[in-house]
């Protein structure tokens, strides 16, 4: 089972993000969001600690913890250690990343870190480029993050991830390539490397609508070409490309974000949250009815969204229901994101049918069009299936 713990404040919310979070946090907030941000860790521990008696009891366990956000740096040294300690005291993780962005990491921070058993940081930068992390909304420079880069080595972190969003305002194959370089250069354990998609109700959206022209953004042949260079040039560096937009150096794969594209269960704590569960575990740590749903259903709940009431009472409800059928179509879904694919012994056995039983009409469709293959027991995309694998897996649904 994996551990998902949401954060949801930052200094300022970037100009793409469409995530649940606030403004206005960090070391020159205001005593109302120094105070809000005090209220919201007492209640998120208290819902941990909930989680955490639920789990004792049922003898589950966490292989990892992920706290996300917003930006989880941006917490006071007090409700960073407060949280860190409910954690370590609750569960102990192989693999326990937390989020951070350039401009709001410090040394004592890190250290915080380092003492409560975090060993994976996961870095925002998204661009060498300041002109285009200004363009972003981002607020920090690439000189600010290097900065941080380094605290954290000589912190002793040893398992680090560097986001990359490509596809942005402004951005030419050449500076990409400079970012690219500029990162390996460093030698992260793993880097992220995603395309911008503008989402509605961002500030970048909004100004798409008003002028399509006025965001600079490239053109799809560069887009393209900026997609195949960057899965090239990492391998060459060193870097396994083991799902769409994920590369990583041998053995740090993130075990984390593994557990949800192999289709693990996971459990989400905080302001949004989500927790994907079965049955029994639904009604033990999320208190659903037991009289909701059968035995072999899986429940994706997700916590109140509204900040007062989640604070008065963490709060959840029941998103979908998702039965046997759907299932394995998630399960497809989301396994053919990696690049190694999905089992075809491993579906037989999860879910006790044959893949082809169940989807051998779409998955015949696409091998005889060069999209899919199949070898050693695994079904996965081919090259060109992977530049089309929006189009296959929506096929699943």
């Amino acid at each position: 089972m994996e551990l998902y713990v949401h954060i949801p404040f930052c200094v300022r919310k970037c100009d793409y993000c469409d995530f649940l979070s606030f403004p206005g946090f960090g070391c020159g907030a205001d005593e109302k969001h120094r105070s809000l941000s005090c209220s919201y860790i007492n209640a998120l521990c208290g819902e941990l600690d909930g989680v955490f008696c639920g789990m004792k009891e049922t003898g589950l366990k966490c292989d990892t913890c992920f706290i996300g956000g917003g930006t989880p740096s941006v917490l006071e040294l007090k409700n960073t250690e407060k949280l860190l300690k409910t954690i370590s005291e609750g569960i102990s993780p192989i693999e326990f990343t937390i989020e951070c962005n350039p401009g709001t990491l410090t040394e004592e921070k890190l250290k915080l870190y380092k003492k409560y058993g975090v060993n994976r940081l996961s870095i925002g930068l998204q661009s060498a480029d300041n002109g285009i992390l200004k363009a972003l909304g981002r607020i920090h420079t690439f000189e600010q993050f290097l900065e941080s880069y380094r605290f954290a080595r000589s912190t002793g972190i040893e398992n680090i991830n560097i986001d990359l969003i490509s596809a942005v305002p402004g951005q030419t194959f050449d500076n990409w390539k400079e970012t690219l370089k500029a990162v390996t250069d460093l030698e992260p354990e793993h880097i992220s490397a995603y395309s911008l998609i503008l989402e509605e109700g961002t500030p970048l959206y909004k100004r798409y609508e008003e002028n399509p022209g006025s965001l600079l953004l490239p053109d799809e042949d560069t887009e393209r070409e900026i997609y195949h260079y960057t899965g090239k040039y990492l391998e060459e560096k060193g870097y396994h490309r083991y799902e769409v937009s994920n590369y990583a150096k041998k053995g740090f794969h993130c075990r984390h974000n593994t557990g949800y594209w192999t289709g693990e269960e996971y459990i989400g704590a905080g302001l949004g949250a989500a927790s994907y569960l079965s049955y029994k575990n639904a009604v033990r740590l999320k208190n659903v009815s037991a009289g909701t749903g059968s035995e072999n259903d899986m429940f994706r709940i997700k916590n109140t969204e509204n900040i007062d009431d989640y604070i008065v009472r963490p709060s959840c409800e029941t998103e979908e229901i998702l039965n046997r059928e759907a299932q394995m179509a998630e399960y497809c879904i989301l396994g053919l994101r990696m690049t190694e694919g999905i089992s075809v012994s491993g579906f037989k056995e999860r879910y006790g049918t044959d893949i082809t039983d169940r989807f051998g009409d779409i998955l015949d469709k696409y091998r005889q069009m060069g999209l899919l293959e199949e070898k050693n027991d695994r079904i996965c995309f081919t090259d060109k299936g992977m530049d089309l694998s929006n189009t296959v897996l929506c096929e699943f649904l």
